[in-house]
């Protein structure tokens, strides 16, 4: 490394600079410039009393890599630096991650609010594995603040809900959930998957907890599936509401993680027990794609959003088309918000209603060509599918209808493609819908 490199690493470097270098230097044996893979499983220890140490947690260094790995330590900051969060812990998967950061604070017979605008996987998450764990849920409408209030019980522990809703487009008014939670002694967790950190840092309004499925914007190229957590590092987990993190762990003999580490307690927990245990790890090669995708994110979320507000205008002055749901459109009941929270966009997913309900919106799909129909969203290609009979099926009607998904619902994820491709590609598919019908 240079010395004039040294003499600037107190700049406050932008966001382009630490999507590419964050977390990472020129690797010290070989020069080398990109991230090495570090594929192994485990790590050859200096000396008994260090191996030790290490499983101790009285001093950090290498052990296994279900539980750490050079390559994924790059990712994991690289996210929390962008975040602006304090630290991360990376997963094999979205799902992975959001199961991981609520088992790290609850307990049997906890309480969880949360917001029904959610995505179908996550609905199913919260409803039937929090209920084997015996923990009580209450859905809220994340629009209303009351409800969010009113629904505070003495035994709730955190609070739920998407930046952007999946795939109902609400944008959730962070600052106000998080000063909710916060009258309450209560952390928020926000799923920012659809914004990623360079349209939204929710952290920067209050919340306490940031959850991603890395296999969306980040990855960028549908290539890899994973999830990342990152915290604050603000909240007082020794408050009396989480004995779980603040008490001796009996899984570790004995260990209170939130006096020992600070204001690092809650990712130390989250690392040390519930990855451990649970297992869900990142690979490192997955790790090392991840890392390919932050490089660009910002170049393609500026071209995903342009493209999406270009579309949800075509769409919302189409007669086969309505509910567009895209919050960038000035109509939008969200626009106040967006102006707020997502100043360069409002992402690039988002649905409308196909005419000719159920039978349209299929309809739809069959007649494109360029908009691939798969189950994810947040690739460079465009990505369309139908909810109410995919991604949303194991929902109940009053479910889908709390989730924003009616029998027509189709969600878009708009790519980086010729703008004009999309639309000539969508007009394909309308006018099957209207020879259909």
């Amino acid at each position: 490394m240079t010395d004039t490199f040294r003499a600037e690493e107190a700049r406050d470097f932008g966001f382009e600079t630490r999507q590419l270098h964050a977390g990472q230097r020129p690797d010290p044996n070989t020069g080398a410039r990109a991230v090495p893979i570090f594929q192994t499983t485990s790590y050859v220890f200096e000396d008994p009393e260090s191996a030790a140490a290490y499983f101790n947690l009285q001093e950090y260094g290498n052990t296994y890599s279900r539980i750490m790995n050079p390559t994924v330590a790059v990712f994991e900051e690289r996210v929390a630096n962008l975040e602006g969060a304090m630290g991360g812990v990376a997963f094999a998967s979205g799902i992975a991650a959001q199961a991981a950061a609520l088992f790290t604070l609850l307990e049997p017979g906890d309480h969880v609010v949360s917001s029904a605008a959610l995505y179908g996987g996550t609905v199913n998450q919260l409803k039937h594995l929090l209920r084997k764990m015996t923990v009580e849920l209450t859905w809220v409408d994340p629009d209303d603040p009351d409800a969010w209030r009113a629904a505070v019980r003495p035994n709730t522990k955190a609070f739920f809900a998407e930046t952007i809703g999946n795939p109902g487009g609400n944008v959730l008014d962070i600052e106000t959930v998080a000063a909710i939670a916060h009258e309450h002694d209560l952390p928020l967790i926000v799923d920012n998957t659809f914004a990623t950190p360079y349209l939204c840092r929710p952290i920067e309004w209050g919340a306490d907890i940031v959850v991603h499925s890395a296999t969306k914007f980040i990855g960028g190229h549908g290539t890899s599936i994973g999830g990342v957590v990152v915290e604050a590092g603000t909240f007082d987990w020794s408050n009396g509401r989480f004995p779980v993190i603040a008490d001796p762990s009996p899984a570790y003999h004995g260990l209170q993680f939130h006096e020992t580490f600070g204001t690092y307690g809650y990712l130390m927990k989250l690392r040390a027990e519930t990855l451990r245990d649970l297992g869900g790890a990142m690979s490192p090669f997955n790790a090392f794609l991840f890392l390919q995708g932050l490089e660009t994110l910002s170049l393609r979320m500026e071209r995903h959003v342009a493209n999406a507000r270009t579309v949800a205008q075509f769409l919302d002055g189409h007669d086969l088309a309505s509910h567009v749901t895209y919050a960038g459109l000035p109509g939008s009941r969200y626009r106040g918000l967006v102006e707020k929270y997502l100043p360069r966009g409002a992402g690039a997913v988002f649905s409308f209603d196909c005419a000719g309900g159920r039978e349209g919106g299929q309809n739809l799909i069959r007649g494109v060509t360029l908009w691939s129909h798969l189950a994810n969203v947040g690739d460079a290609k465009s990505l369309i599918i139908h909810p109410a009979s995919t991604t949303h099926r194991q929902l109940s009607d009053a479910e889908l209808e709390a989730s924003g998904v009616r029998p027509g619902t189709v969600r878009l994820s708009v790519g980086t493609e010729s703008v004009d491709d999309l639309l000539w590609d969508l007009e394909q598919g309308l006018t099957y819908v209207s020879k259909a019908a």
